[in-house]
């Protein structure tokens, strides 16, 4: 739904707790109810001026109850001026997700009523929110850590499962915890440094470097087990950049469809079907692919649309995390197909699986043998699916740590996340290298210092954390009512 007032954006300096503000929070369109929040100090002023109860109590006279009534324009009192009926339910601050008075009105869910009633809270004093800010207002009160409104904006956008379980582990505020954790770890070897540093007529003495070292090998352990979850993590939340190669008419558009559940890519017997990239968010198990379904590779006599064709196929795989390389099982392999599986078997980076295409029929020696020099290989039939679940198994072992519990465990979700626990890493590591090289004790704490505060920007925890651009950008990525 367009904004029916203009307001500014939320780095600039108009926003601020004094404000009060609305938005619809439900999906627009049709549907059988819709949610208007409104939120700030004066909720309960424009909810008193758009809402009249059944009975005698106003909805912040009887806080987390719904109370029925009409809803209408600021001042209405004939019936004319009455938009619709509905239920209101009053959350004073700070029990209410955004910590703030909070009213949510609920009324039916037609377009132009929906419309109407966030009119009439914005006619009352309200301005429209922004995108995010409801969450944003959350974080601000302290009621959510960055990292659970992160979490939050995945379970909005979930598309799969298995983003849908990673995300309850965030908002349950468990990777809060272990960040949490962390800083606590750094916070109290600082201040073991600082007391002796500070308080020398105490006689401490100073720290023994063997203490030292046991306690800053222990934290830099944790974070590097923190770090290393950001696989598993981003190959559900992100995904991982994939493509479907091989020579023409091996089966590629068929596994692509079956990936994406629909016809998507044309299928014909006709070599070179395929001409352009066709790419698709799919979900292979618990792992988000960015798939690409590409031309045939091969070194015959090729047309110029069927050449800028391959040409974007042999990018799709320099820039591919995973490639699903296609082998025609039945027919022996053409130079082509030995040059392109030599490169693919030198790829330094990104996984490579080999599938013997049409496992349903007799396979060519030679392509069985070319098919064995690859270390992860499956024998499949993108016609009659057998093999699929096998690939579906290989490809989570590859991108998912079996040892975590995505919807229980901390996990590293997001490359902000990641890039915080790297500088909180380097921290660390350049304490300890401060011990081995024999420097004082202020040089170490100023290398705990970076990491603790390092992990100050991960969760956003404390003044001055973390800046106004980074949260401009995540709350600005939620949709308007959120």
């Amino acid at each position: 739904m367009p904004d029916l007032y203009p307001s500014p954006p939320l780095s600039d300096p108009a926003f601020r707790a004094l404000d009060t503000v609305a938005a619809v929070s439900t999906p627009p369109g049709r549907g059988g109810v819709a949610l208007i929040r409104i939120s700030g100090p004066d909720a309960a002023g424009v909810g008193r001026k758009i809402f009249l109860p059944a009975g005698a109590a106003h909805p912040d006279e009887r806080p987390r109850t719904a109370v029925y009534g009409r809803i209408c324009r600021p001042g209405g009192a004939e019936p004319g001026e009455y938009i619709d009926t509905g239920l209101a339910v009053f959350f004073r601050g700070p029990r209410s997700f955004t910590g703030e008075d909070t009213l949510e009105i609920t009324c039916h869910g037609g377009i132009l009523v929906t419309r109407a009633v966030l009119a009439a809270a914005l006619a009352a004093g309200a301005r429209q929110a922004e995108r995010g800010e409801f969450t944003r207002r959350a974080f601000a009160s302290g009621r959510i850590d960055l990292t659970e409104a992160e979490a939050l904006g995945l379970l909005i956008d979930a598309g799969t499962d298995a983003q849908l379980r990673l995300s309850h582990s965030g908002m349950n505020g468990k990777l809060a915890e272990a960040c949490s954790s962390l800083r606590d770890g750094i916070t109290s070897l600082l201040a073991d440094i600082y007391v002796r540093i500070d308080f020398p007529e105490e006689d401490l003495g100073s720290m023994p470097d063997d203490e030292l070292a046991e306690r800053l090998s222990s934290l830099t352990e944790k974070t590097d087990a923190l770090r290393m979850s950001y696989r598993t993590g981003r190959a559900v939340a992100e995904g991982i950049p994939a493509v479907i190669c091989g020579n023409t008419n091996t089966g590629k558009s068929t596994l692509f469809n079956r990936f994406t559940g629909r016809d998507d890519a044309i299928v014909t017997d006709i070599a070179g079907t395929t001409r352009d990239t066709l790419t698709a968010k799919v979900a292979a198990g618990d792992v988000t692919l960015l798939l690409s379904d590409t031309a045939g590779i091969h070194g015959g006599q090729a047309d110029p649309v069927e050449a800028i064709g391959m040409d974007r196929a042999r990018a799709g795989i320099a820039g591919a995390e995973l490639v699903l390389y296609m082998i025609d099982g039945p027919t022996p392999p053409s130079d082509d197909d030995l040059l392109l599986a030599g490169s693919l078997r030198d790829r330094r980076e990104g996984e490579t699986v080999a599938l013997l295409s049409k496992s349903d029929l007799p396979a060519h020696p030679d392509a069985v043998s070319l098919w064995e020099t690859f270390p992860h290989r499956l024998r499949i039939s993108p016609l009659d699916g057998s093999g699929f679940d096998e690939l579906i198994k290989m490809t989570e072992a590859l991108f998912i740590d079996g040892s975590i519990d995505i919807a229980e465990d901390a996990v590293v979700a997001s490359a902000r996340q990641r890039d915080a626990l790297d500088r909180a890493a380097d921290g660390l590591r350049a304490a300890r290298r401060a011990i081995d090289d024999g420097y004082s004790a202020d040089i170490l704490s100023v290398c705990l210092e970076d990491a603790a505060g390092a992990l100050s920007e991960l969760d956003g925890r404390g003044a001055g954390a973390v800046s106004a651009d980074v949260t401009e950008k995540i709350f600005s990525s939620f949709c308007v009512g959120k």
